[in-house]
């Protein structure tokens, strides 16, 4: 059963019913019609697309000279903005996690075909890393005052994406492995919707300094994530495939993941303890 939709969130029956919140800068219009990445990454050499497919399948490609270098410092600014301007701590965790660590975070018996997993030692490859932020506090209660707790983490993602069928899967897209930084925090209840604005809006300072035209929707009850409560995506104007594309997706899963994961806080000394919201 995945969770509630807060009460403001607006109805719909699919993406798009997704609202419009804001908007920055302009999209940059040209007198020529601009390539895809596909293309401008060949051209450029910073892509590889048949030696990917040549070392492990289709979806997969090799970034090579400045198209590594470029993935290397889009990863460090994004670390360093969020850790030293924004409050977060920087977590590096592993890329493999126990069974359990993903079923607190999402449905594992709805989602498993989409995941990558070592059956002999059953440890399933991370496809964000939600799933080991998630767990860092697994079972665990946290003394009174230390809340909220703000985490940052770099991993590689694997994802089968056998539920991407029919959509563009070009260039680098909906890809098996891919690199993520991911924002993530633990709130007490009263404070989550405000803690959500914040991290929605240190996701956005990415898209602003580097001068990047984005809007922010807010999702729809049809579109929200199985976990979540209430959410928004934050999409770019990518004028080589002349389309918005999504680049972040900020949720409230309130106290959905906490109760799979048994992660509690105590209020006061004196006070029993509660679930966090994530």
């Amino acid at each position: 059963v995945p969770n509630i939709p807060q009460q403001t969130v607006p109805p719909g029956k699919d993406e798009s019913d997704n609202v419009m919140v804001r908007s920055w800068g302009e999209p940059k219009s040209f007198s020529f019609s601009p390539a895809p990445h596909w293309k401008l990454g060949e051209s450029l050499s910073i892509i590889d697309f048949d030696r990917g497919v040549k070392l492990s399948g289709t979806r997969f490609y090799v970034l090579k000279g400045l198209g590594a270098r470029l993935q290397r410092a889009l990863i460090a600014f994004m670390l360093d903005l969020h850790t030293t301007e924004h409050g977060y701590q920087e977590i590096y965790p592993p890329f493999m996690v126990r069974r359990e660590c993903v079923g607190a975070t999402t449905s594992l018996a709805k989602f498993a075909d989409n995941l990558y997993h070592d059956e002999e030692d059953d440890l399933w490859f991370v496809p964000t890393a939600e799933v080991p932020l998630t767990n860092l506090h697994r079972d665990e209660i946290i003394p009174p005052g230390m809340l909220p707790f703000y985490y940052v983490a770099y991993t590689a993602c694997f994802r089968r994406e056998k539920m991407s069928a029919g959509k563009d899967t070009r260039g680098i897209k909906r890809g098996h492995q891919f690199d993520k930084v991911e924002l993530y925090k633990f709130t007490e209840p009263a404070a989550s919707n405000q803690e959500l604005e914040k991290l929605v809006n240190d996701a956005e300072e990415v898209c602003r300094k580097l001068e990047l035209p984005y809007r922010v929707k807010e999702l729809c009850t049809a579109d929200l994530g199985f976990a979540a409560t209430k959410a928004y995506d934050i999409e770019l104007w990518v004028s080589g495939c002349d389309e918005w594309l999504e680049v972040s997706s900020c949720s409230n899963c309130s106290d959905f993941q906490a109760r799979r994961a048994n992660i509690r806080y105590r209020p006061s000394p004196d006070e029993k303890p509660q679930f966090v919201h994530t």
